[in-house]
């Protein structure tokens, strides 16, 4: 309990520190990392400049928070490198009048990403301690149009959807038909898929009006693994 508190609280440090290298680094993170791999969306470049992702890692983390990498965010999870972020934004290609459905809030950092460009985010994470510290940095950020809150993420969030967007940032090993069924016509998923250790694809999933759903395998990627309840 004592471990987890002294994590929290060094989370809670980290929101309240603004300096300006930081900035710096977000552009270099922006031209080096984005840009220079093809990221081209205006407006999801926008705001990976403008969300502080140093806020969502923990404070000895900071000074590589913008770094080309995964980082540590404690309960065995990860915040995703930078680019993964950008290209999976880019790639689900969101709105100002989408509602959003994420699997897996981990830090809260892609939902701020998306809450910068959807009308509303709903976000489900399954460890207890991660979804209330991503609440809490979320709410202490100023987010009024993101709602976390602590669940299986196969479950997804019937009672909100259908959802024109959905992102899922763990891995299952199989498309979950649930998260299918909950996605609205005309909509389009984004998602992680396969077996930890081995080799993972994103696969991008649209609904047509019609209900006739495509998928098409894009990019190869790592990602921990989606568990349930």
């Amino acid at each position: 309990m004592k471990r987890t508190i002294i994590f929290f609280l060094l989370f809670t440090i980290s929101c309240t520190q603004n300096d300006p290298k930081f900035g710096d680094l977000r552009k270099l993170m922006i031209k080096n990392q984005l840009r220079s791999r093809g990221i081209s969306n205006e407006g999801v470049l926008k705001v990976m400049h403008s969300v502080e992702r140093h806020k969502f890692v923990p404070e000895n983390y900071q000074d590589r928070a913008y770094s080309d990498g995964p980082l540590p965010i404690g309960y065995g999870q990860t915040i995703s490198q930078p680019y993964i972020v950008a290209y999976m934004t880019e790639q689900l290609q969101v709105s100002s009048q989408h509602k959003v459905l994420e699997i897996g809030t981990g830090s809260g950092y892609q939902a701020a990403i998306l809450g910068e460009l959807a009308k509303h985010v709903f976000t489900i994470e399954i460890i207890p301690e991660l979804a209330e510290r991503a609440k809490n940095i979320i709410n202490h950020l100023g987010y009024n149009n993101i709602t976390v809150r602590e669940g299986d993420g196969y479950k997804g969030w019937p009672e909100e959807g259908p959802f024109e967007r959905i992102i899922v940032t763990a891995a299952p090993t199989d498309v979950p038909q649930t998260l299918v069924d909950q996605l609205a016509p005309g909509g389009r998923m984004i998602l992680p898929v396969g077996e930890q250790f081995f080799v993972q694809y994103l696969w991008v999933i649209e609904k047509d009006n019609q209900e006739v759903v495509t998928k098409e395998k894009i990019l190869p990627v790592r990602f921990v693994p989606m568990v349930k309840e």
